[in-house]
């Protein structure tokens, strides 16, 4: 609670009547806080409310005119309101305002909000702090038009929030990181990690370097053969991602990892490969390692518009071996050069933790340097914190998803984030809260095991609570007042982001019959609310089928995933599914020229067919069968979105479509 002396010097300039009107108020009278994530880190409540409706006026002067024409766009475009820059005779403000001279020890990232019955202003020394003032009003809106009257004054402990997105060993397209940048920024998480390069595990593929899945990600002019050629960003999408993601306050690091997780350099340079640690390693002894690598750091760092376009770089220098101290000194050599390369282009370098695992007497820069602590035994925090680095905390043991693996996490331990930990827990060890050396935390997506069945809609199915948790506890740490139980039911109020619904829920969550059609017309799009139906669900329909060749439609929908539901699938001929380059199907013909009753039913973790409201087939997370005999094995996954878009053609009629959703489920 803001105490009256500090809210009077807070609120210099505001309204002298209606801030003695909340001083006044009786505490009991009050409003209380409205609920956002992160939560509000002080509030004052009157009494009363501000209506938000399509005959408000936005407006704001010099730097504050972006983000109130932003806000303005965000508004139109979740509502379909039309608003002016300035008010309707009558109608109410929402102004923004910079003010350098408040909030000045809290930050760039702190605002004010003051709402009163006539009008909303939000201040802050920044336009970043007035942004995120805005999203907090968005987050209001989305639970009630009426905004309570009373002032909130908020600010990060953190100034680094952030997410890590494994896209070296999956594939994202630029518009699902799109998609994870306004999520992000929706609930104040700044940084986004871009892995950009690895690798997957020789044991999968037949011991075998040649077969094993490699890739990095990025266009390069370079070496043009080094860029995967199974999904990559172009230098100029990447630039342009990153330049807007930073308009919605996220900052992107991109990251380069070696001399580890560098399969993808030896396959397009095999005498880049070290000879005793495998293709996945790079030989510190070559020349020719350092000759590629500082093209290649030079290509994305030069010119006055560099492709790595934020003020931070990630060099990676992860799980390098150890086991001959003559390399292990090479590496540290090694780290230390690429170090200075980033920095003789202005950035800060930024580095996996690997210096306690990599310990020697090489020098290895400190002054500069942000460093995660991910494993205590590649690197002890507190002994990287008393050689001096500032740290970011993604301890693996705590806030590591690498989905379907068996290790790690699948889905976060929500419960214990939320009431447990925070930035300044690392893997071993606790700091104080608000360490000057803890710069705040990530949690991170690692896709180990390429070509097990996750989709992007899975990986995004787990990223979206995690989100919501996280950034909870990075902006407030252990200052969070909700319990546990008021956060969950207030979360789910909460959106993706800003008009982004790639869950593809229905509004409120509202269980039950979710879309309806007795005679869906053959080849044409489907009038469902959405183009489709994500976890949990039932889909039904009435099907005569006569004889159609392989690969024949009944649902699609033009999504990331390509995903598709056939009545006769590509390879077998039977009724099965295909979405992001996988396809399944139930193992079974279904009888021709009789009318049956169709039901799908999926959720995070199996896909089920009935016919005649008997269960036909269940199609659930298995061993990856590719796996049989092999020393470690991964796990096949077998989900589905159900498309809703469009109807294909085929030979015989269905009719009486009929859509439910189920509810959040156990993940939710």
């Amino acid at each position: 609670m803001i105490k009256v002396m500090n809210m009077r010097q807070l609120m210099a300039g505001i309204s002298a009547l209606a801030l003695s009107i909340l001083l006044i108020t009786p505490l009991s009278a009050q409003n209380k806080a409205p609920f956002t994530i992160p939560e509000l880190r002080e509030w004052q409540g009157g009494m009363g409310s501000f209506k938000m409706s399509d005959r408000i006026g936005v407006v704001g002067e010099g730097d504050a005119a972006t983000v109130a024409g932003q806000f303005r766009d965000d508004l139109e475009e979740i509502y379909d309101w039309e608003l002016r820059e300035s008010a309707r005779k009558g109608a109410g403000m929402v102004r923004f305002l910079i003010d350098p001279a408040q909030l000045t020890e809290e930050g760039r990232e702190a605002y004010l909000i003051q709402i009163e019955s006539d009008q909303v202003v939000v201040t802050a020394n920044d336009p970043l702090g007035l942004f995120w003032g805005s999203r907090s009003l968005l987050q209001m809106m989305e639970q009630s038009h009426d905004l309570p009257v009373g002032i909130a004054k908020d600010y990060p402990l953190y100034p680094m929030r952030g997410f890590m997105l494994d896209v070296g060993r999956k594939y994202f397209p630029i518009d699902f990181l799109e998609d994870v940048v306004e999520m992000m920024s929706y609930y104040k998480m700044n940084t986004f990690q871009v892995h950009l390069n690895d690798n997957g595990f020789k044991v999968f593929h037949d011991e075998d370097w040649s077969k094993t899945q490699a890739a990095f990600r990025l266009e390069s002019d370079v070496y043009p053969g080094l860029t995967a050629r199974d999904g990559s960003y172009s230098k100029e999408e990447f630039r342009a991602f990153q330049k807007e993601a930073l308009k919605r306050g996220v900052t992107i690091i991109p990251e380069i990892d070696a001399p580890a997780h560098t399969l993808a350099f030896a396959r397009f340079m095999p005498e880049l490969a070290s000879k005793g640690y495998g293709d996945d390693h790079l030989d510190l002894f070559n020349p020719k390692t350092y000759e590629v690598m500082d093209k290649l750091w030079d290509e994305y760092l030069e010119g006055d518009d560099p492709v790595f376009v934020g003020e931070v770089v990630h060099i990676g220098t992860d799980e390098y071996s150890n086991k001959d101290q003559k390399v292990v000194e090479q590496f540290r050599a090694f780290t230390e050069r690429y170090i200075q390369k980033v920095k003789s282009y202005g950035k800060t370098p930024m580095l996996w933790g690997s210096l306690t695992h990599a310990s020697g007497s090489t020098p290895v820069s400190v002054e500069g340097v942000l460093m995660h602590l991910w494993s205590k035994d590649y690197a002890d925090p507190q002994e990287m914190v008393k050689l001096g680095y500032d740290v970011l905390n993604i301890p693996d043991n705590k806030v590591y998803i690498v989905p379907a693996a068996g290790y790690y996490y699948d889905y976060l331990n929500l419960p214990y984030l939320y009431k447990e930990w925070t930035p300044a827990v690392a893997t071993n060890h606790v700091f104080e809260e608000q360490h000057p050396q803890v710069k705040g935390s990530m949690f991170a997506v690692w896709n180990d095991h390429p070509d097990n069945g996750i989709s992007l809609y899975d990986v995004y199915h787990r990223m979206f609570p995690a989100m919501q948790v996280i950034a909870a506890k990075s902006w407030s740490g252990e200052q969070v007042s909700y319990t546990l139980e008021q956060f969950e039911e207030g979360r789910l109020r909460l959106s993706e982001g800003v008009d982004q619904n790639v869950l593809l829920r229905p509004d409120q969550l509202a269980e039950g019959l979710f879309f309806e059609s007795e005679t869906p017309v053959q080849g044409e799009e489907l009038d469902a609310p959405l183009d489709g139906i994500g976890y949990n669900y039932r889909v039904s329909f009435d099907l005569v089928q006569k004889p159609n060749p392989k690969g024949t439609l009944l649902f699609e929908m033009d999504d990331e995933d390509e995903t598709k539901f056939y009545l006769t699938d590509p390879i077998n001929g039977r009724m099965g599914f295909a979405r992001n380059g996988h396809i399944f199907d139930f193992g079974t013909y279904l009888p021709l020229s009789r009318e049956l009753r169709v039901t799908v039913e999926g959720n995070y973790k199996s896909t089920t067919l009935y016919v005649d409201g008997e269960k036909v087939a269940e199609l659930p997370v298995i061993p990856h069968p590719d796996d049989v005999g092999r020393s470690r094995t991964r796990y096949l996954v077998r989900t589905l979105v159900f498309p809703l878009e469009k109807m294909g053609r085929f030979n015989g009629s269905l009719t009486n479509l009929r859509v439910e959703y189920l509810g959040l489920g156990e993940k939710y």
